[in-house]
């Protein structure tokens, strides 16, 4: 086999491993809530703002997609800090 085949193949098998990762990802936002996980408060996915600001959190593994708004997502980061902080702390 030449050299030239050997790196087309290869390109393939790239191009066809790219195309898979982009259809699961397009799977899982199908997926995508209607609502803050925490808050519950209402997502519009037409609304610009909202879809630059809220933040969606992917556990492909278990097939879960989870959105929360930038209140909740600000709460939440704080609680992660104080935590770590504390651990650190402790240590």
């Amino acid at each position: 086999m030449s050299i030239e085949r050997k790196i087309k193949r290869k390109r393939e098998a790239k191009e066809r491993k790219m195309q898979k990762d982009i259809t699961s990802k397009l799977n899982m936002f199908d997926r995508l809530p209607e609502e803050c996980l925490a808050c519950e408060k209402a997502f519009d996915n037409q609304n610009k703002e909202m879809v630059s600001t809220w933040n969606v959190v992917v556990r492909e593994v278990e097939g879960v997609v989870r959105l929360y708004c930038p209140d909740c997502w600000g709460t939440a980061q704080e609680v992660v800090k104080t935590y770590w902080a504390e651990k650190e702390d402790k240590e």
